[in-house]
C-alpha cells in the first residue's frame, strides 16, 4: 500500500485538540504560579520602593500642564529676609495683609510658623489679622516624632487656623496630602483645605464628606476616595486622617511666584491677585523649607508650594473635574498581574526563536509601559506597572527556564537513542516534534546515500522528489496526531536517483521530561514486491488458463450432446432428457407425450438447391419448432431431417394433439431461404408414457411408427401410437 490516507479524521482532530488543551493547561499554571508570587513580592511590600519610582516616571512623562492663575505665591527670599530681617517682623506683615487684603484676594493662607511677637507690629499685627476674616494661619500638629508647633496664642481665638502637617513616604517624597487630622477629639483642616473651601465659597461649594460605608468623598465637579494604606504600590502605610494621593501639577515652579518687596513695592498688577488664593511662605534657600516631590530629581520645591499644589488639586477637582489620583482595589489589581504573567508564558510557549521572543516581549512591554502611561496622563490611573513587568519577564524566564532543561533532557535522549540505534542493521531515523531528524543510524544514511552531518535537523523535502516527501511527512504527521503506531508502504529514491519500495513502521516515545519523538524503521521491500508481482502475474496466467480449459470443456460438452448445425439437443442429450421426464413422470404419476417429427418434402429441397440451402431450412425449422413451444419442452434433431418433441407434464391426448396442430401450422408456413421461396410441412407420430409404452425405447418406436403412418396418409398431419 503506498501513500496510505488518513483512515482516522476524528482522532487526529481530537488529538490536536488534547495538544491545544495541554498547552493551555501549562501556559496556565505557569501564569497563576508565577503571578501569585509577584504578588507575594508585592504585598509583603517589597516591590513598593521601585512601584513608587515608576509612578514618579509616569509623572515626569505625561505633558506639563498649564499653571494655575487662581494659586498665587508670595515668597520670602534670602534677598528679602536680608531687606527685611530674620524674623520678618510682625509690622511687615501686617503691612504686606493690608496692602494684599485691599487687592480683594478670596482667600490669604500664611504659611509661617509664630512663636511669639515679633516686634516692631504684634499689636498691629494682631488689629489686621481681627479686619481680615479670609486669612488662614497655619499649627503643626503633634506627631510620634514632632511635638508640633501651636499657632500664635494672640491669633488663635480670631483668626482660622489650618495645620501644615507633611507626610513623606519612605524615600523621603511627598505624595500624599492630609485633610483632616483629629486631635484629642478635635478635628483639624488642613490649611489647604481651609483655603480650597474659603475659595470655593462664593460659588456655593461644599465637601460632601462619605457615608459609613463609603470612602468617596465629594467637592463640586471632583469625586475622590480617601486613602488606604493599602492602596496602590503601599503595603500597610499609615492611613492615619483623611488623606488623598496628590495629582501634582507639575514640577518646582509650576506656579506664579512673586516676592514679598514686590508686593510691598507695589511691582505687582493688582489683577494678579484679585479673587485668588494667595500663600505666604518661605522660598529661601538658606531656611532650608524643602521637600521631594513625584517630579523632583535633584531639586527639591519650598513647602509655600507643596501646599500651592495641594490647593490646586481641590480646585480643579471641585471647578474642572480634575480627577486625584485613583488606584485599583486589590483583586483588579491580582487580575491586571495574571494577566501579562500569562501573556509572558503564552509567549514563551508559541515564540522559540530567541530572536523573535526578545522582540515580542521587548513589544509587550512597552504595551504595558504606554498603557500605563496613557492612563495615568488621561484619567490619573496609577496603574501597576513592576509587578506585571516582573510577571511578564518571569513567566518568560520560567518558561525558557523549562525549555534549556527540556533542552538539556533532549541531548541526553538523542546521545542514549543514538548509542542504541547503531547497533541495528535496518535503517532507523528518529524525529522531533518539528519533523526534523535528530538521530540516525549509519545505516539510514548508507541506505540514502548521504553523510549524517549532512542529514541532521534536516526534513524529506530538503533531499526527495516533492511527491515522496509529501508522503513521507503526511505518515509522519498521521502519528503525531493519532499518537498511535503506523506501518506503510512508499517509494523512495536515494541520493543516486534509484528508487526503492520501502516499508516503514512509525511509533511515538517520550523520555523521562516529555521530550516527544518519532522513531522510524525502515526496511526495503523491493525485491519482495517483485516477488509478489511475479506472482501475480503467474496467478493471473493461470487463471486465464483455466478460463480457457472451463470454455474449452464447455464447447466439448455442447457439441457432444447437441447438434452441430441446429444447436438442438442431439440423439445422445434426447435419450437423457426423455429418460429424465419418465423417471420424474413416474415419481408424480404424471404424462410424457414423445412427438418424431419428419419433415415432407425436404429431400426435394435438398436435390432442387443443393445441400447448403437444406442446412439453412433445418436451422430455420429448428428456429420455429424452438420459438413454438415451452421453454421446459425438448426439441431434438436425431438425424437428416428427422426431429423430436418431449412434452413433459402433458395434461391428456388432447393437449397433446393441440401441439402437434401447432407445430404443423407453424412449419408449413413458407420459408424464405437466400432469397427463395421455399415451402415444406412435416408428418408427426405421438406416443403417450404410460398409455403407449412405459420405456423409452417402445415409447421412440411407437411415435416412430405412428409417424410413418401419417405419411402414408397423405402427409402434413399427425397419428397417435
Amino acid at each position: 500500500m503506498i501513500a496510505q490516507p488518513d483512515r482516522h479524521p476524528q482522532k487526529t482532530i481530537w488529538a490536536s485538540l488534547k495538544r491545544q488543551i495541554w498547552l493551555g493547561r501549562r501556559v496556565l499554571l505557569t501564569s497563576a504560579s508565577i503571578a501569585g508570587g509577584v504578588l507575594i513580592l508585592r504585598f509583603a511590600g517589597l516591590l513598593q520602593p521601585v512601584e513608587l519610582a515608576a509612578l514618579d516616571q509616569c509623572f515626569r512623562l505625561r505633558p506639563l500642564e498649564p499653571r494655575d492663575e487662581r494659586v498665587v505665591i508670595v515668597g520670602i527670599n534670602d534677598a528679602d529676609l536680608q531687606k527685611l530681617g530674620l524674623p520678618v517682623p510682625d509690622a511687615v506683615l501686617a503691612q504686606l495683609l493690608q496692602k494684599l487684603q485691599a487687592l480683594q484676594p478670596r482667600a490669604i493662607g500664611l504659611d509661617i510658623y509664630r512663636f511669639r511677637p515679633v516686634e516692631p507690629g504684634a499689636a498691629e499685627l494682631k488689629k489686621t489679622l481681627a479686619a481680615m476674616p479670609h486669612v488662614v494661619a497655619i499649627e503643626k500638629i503633634p506627631s510620634q516624632d514632632d511635638t508640633g508647633i501651636p499657632p500664635l496664642p494672640a491669633l488663635s481665638p480670631i483668626n482660622k487656623v489650618g495645620f501644615s502637617n507633611l507626610l513623606a513616604d519612605s524615600d523621603g517624597k511627598v505624595r500624599r496630602s492630609v485633610l483632616y487630622w483629629h486631635v484629642d477629639g478635635k478635628a483639624h483642616k488642613s490649611l489647604a483645605l481651609q483655603l480650597a473651601l474659603m475659595y470655593l465659597d462664593p460659588e456655593g461649594i461644599t465637601l460632601k464628606y462619605g457615608t459609613e460605608n463609603s470612602s468617596l468623598w465629594r467637592l463640586g465637579r471632583g469625586a475622590f476616595h480617601i486613602f488606604e494604606g493599602h492602596d496602590g504600590a503601599y503595603v500597610r502605610q499609615d492611613d492615619g486622617g483623611y488623606q488623598v494621593l496628590v495629582n501634582f501639577r507639575g514640577p518646582a515652579g509650576s506656579f506664579r511666584t512673586v516676592s514679598i518687596s514686590d508686593v510691598l513695592d507695589n511691582r505687582v498688577p493688582p489683577a494678579v491677585f484679585r479673587d485668588r488664593v494667595v500663600l505666604i511662605g518661605s522660598t529661601a534657600e538658606s531656611l532650608k523649607d524643602l521637600f521631594y516631590t513625584p517630579y523632583s530629581d535633584s531639586s527639591r520645591t519650598y513647602g509655600v508650594e507643596v501646599h500651592a499644589h495641594f490647593v490646586s488639586q481641590l480646585l480643579s477637582a471641585a471647578l474642572d473635574g480634575r480627577t486625584f489620583i485613583n488606584v485599583w482595589p486589590d483583586p483588579l489589581e491580582g487580575l491586571w498581574v495574571f494577566v501579562w504573567a500569562w501573556t509572558g508564558a503564552a509567549l514563551s510557549w508559541r515564540v522559540r526563536s530567541p530572536r523573535w521572543l526578545a522582540l515580542s516581549m521587548l513589544l509587550a512591554a512597552v504595551t504595558l509601559t504606554g498603557i500605563c502611561s496613557l492612563a495615568f496622563a488621561a484619567g490619573g490611573w496609577w496603574l501597576p506597572f513592576v509587578p506585571p513587568v516582573l510577571a511578564l519577564f518571569g513567566s518568560a524566564v520560567a518558561v525558557n527556564g523549562y525549555f534549556a532543561h527540556l533542552e538539556q533532557e533532549l541531548k541526553k535522549s538523542k546521545e542514549f537513542l543514538s548509542t542504541v540505534i547503531n547497533t541495528i542493521p535496518d535503517p532507523i531515523f528518529v524525529k522531533d516534534k518539528n519533523r526534523r531528524w535528530i538521530v540516525l543510524n549509519q545505516a539510514f544514511c548508507q541506505f540514502i546515500g548521504r553523510p549524517c552531518a549532512e542529514l541532521i535537523e534536516k526534513s524529506e523535502p530538503d533531499f526527495f522528489p516533492p511527491q515522496e516527501a509529501e508522503v513521507f511527512l503526511r505518515q509522519d504527521e498521521l502519528v503525531f496526531n493519532s499518537h498511535e503506531s503506523s506501518e506503510s508502504e512508499e517509494k523512495f529514491t536515494d541520493a543516486q536517483g534509484k528508487t526503492y519500495l520501502i516499508a516503514t513502521k512509525r511509533s511515538l516515545h517520550k523520555d523521562a521530561v516529555g521530550n516527544l519523538f518519532l522513531v522510524g524503521v525502515i526496511r526495503d521491500i523491493t525485491e519482495r514486491k517483485r516477488m509478489e508481482e511475479d506472482l501475480k502475474r503467474t496467478a493471473a496466467e493461470l487463471a486465464r488458463s483455466n478460463e480457457e480449459l472451463k470454455v474449452s470443456e464447455h464447447r466439448l460438452r455442447h457439441l457432444a450432446y447437441h447438434d452441430p448445425l441446429t444447436g438442438l439437443p442431439n440423439r445422445k442429450l434426447f435419450y437423457e432428457r426423455l429418460s429424465q421426464a419418465l423417471e420424474w413422470a413416474s415419481s408424480n404419476s404424471r404424462l410424457v407425450a414423445l412427438l418424431f417429427l419428419d419433415l415432407d418434402g425436404f429431400k426435394g429441397v435438398n436435390d432442387t438447391f443443393g445441400h447448403e440451402m437444406g442446412d439453412s431450412l433445418l436451422k430455420a425449422v429448428a428456429m420455429r419448432l424452438t420459438g413454438s413451444l415451452r421453454a421446459s419442452d425438448t426439441v431434438s434433431r436425431l438425424g437428416g431431417d428427422e426431429f423430436t418433441v418431449i412434452l413433459p407434464a402433458i395434461p391428456g391426448m388432447p393437449d397433446a394433439a393441440k401441439v402437434a396442430d401447432k407445430i404443423l401450422d407453424t412449419l408449413s408456413k413458407q420459408y424464405s431461404i437466400d432469397g427463395h421461396a421455399v415451402l415444406v410441412s412435416c408428418s408427426i407420430g405421438i406416443s403417450l408414457y404410460p398409455l403407449h409404452g412405459e420405456d423409452a425405447d417402445t415409447l421412440i418406436n411407437k411415435a416412430d411408427a405412428a409417424m410413418y403412418r401419417a405419411k402414408q396418409q397423405g402427409k402434413n398431419q399427425y397419428e397417435f401410437s
